[in-house]
């Protein structure tokens, strides 16, 4: 297997998994792994509507099963009628909304286990992440990736105008979680939060809730034997409040020290 942190390197998946994909690639696009596409939001009247649209249009030419479920924390700002008046016309778009909790890395996982499908995805909903490239995402799932992400900092991706502030804590973030992953799985971007991964390597997982950095605790206890790494263009946020605050930091602080913990032995702690 080649190494993770080589980004346009392919996953070599073993002889079950490379006779799996095999036979799906055999088999009518109505057998394919089936995608369930999370996008979490909160107060993103502005810009849902206009992306669901767009992945549509990205997803529907694949041919392929897919859902996406849109997990609301209650908004105030009328996310979830303009989602309702999306899925009235697309069978394909489903609607959940949370009452009493908020919380992206739990509304995710609220989405993920309200569906059947093979394939578990995130996305944000403010416009940062590229849909074109749920394409190349769900194409390195097929070709055998327990594991693909859309990374700001693989070679051949970028982050737009980040203010310097912003870029230096990032840039922090990821060495603080170099050590937690394994060597043969490193990747470059462990803080994306636009991946897509196989339902069963995060089956076992009980994730914390609160916080952003899904990724992170599936690269550190999920089942994950491969990995791909496909270059985005980050985009900036045009519409609607960033979510970004001070409590976001101190989620991933606990979520740091549960998972050194964890590797430390400390079972209790998964």
């Amino acid at each position: 297997m080649m190494r993770a942190d080589t980004p346009d390197s392919p996953c070599i998946p073993s002889e079950a998994a490379a006779n799996s994909l095999a036979s799906n690639r055999s088999q009518p696009a109505a057998a394919q792994l089936k995608l369930a596409l999370v996008i979490p939001t909160l107060c993103e009247a502005k810009n849902i509507g206009g992306l669901l649209v767009h992945v549509s249009s990205v997803l529907n030419p694949l041919r392929i099963p897919y859902e996406i479920l849109v997990v609301d924390d209650d908004s105030s700002d009328g996310t979830g009628d303009a989602v309702l008046a999306i899925a009235s016309d697309n069978p394909h778009v489903r609607l959940i909304v949370r009452k009493g909790e908020r919380g992206l890395a739990g509304a995710v996982i609220d989405g993920w286990r309200q569906s059947d499908g093979d394939v578990f995805g995130v996305m944000d909903a403010d416009l940062q992440h590229p849909p074109e490239m749920l394409t190349q995402l769900y194409a390195a799932i097929q070709d055998g990736c327990d594991l693909a992400i859309g990374s700001r900092y693989a070679q051949g991706g970028k982050t737009e105008k980040w203010h310097p502030v912003r870029k230096l804590l990032s840039t922090v973030a990821v060495w603080a979680a170099w050590p937690l992953q394994r060597a043969r799985l490193r990747v470059k971007d462990p803080m994306a939060g636009f991946f897509m991964v196989r339902k069963h390597c995060v089956d076992h997982l009980q994730p914390q809730r609160t916080g952003f950095r899904l990724l992170l605790d599936t690269l550190v206890r999920g089942h994950i034997d491969s990995v791909r790494e496909i270059p985005i263009a980050f985009g900036l946020r045009s519409r609607g409040a960033s979510k970004a605050n001070f409590r976001i930091g101190w989620d991933y602080a606990k979520l740091l020290v549960k998972l050194y913990a964890w590797r430390c032995g400390l079972r209790r702690w998964g």
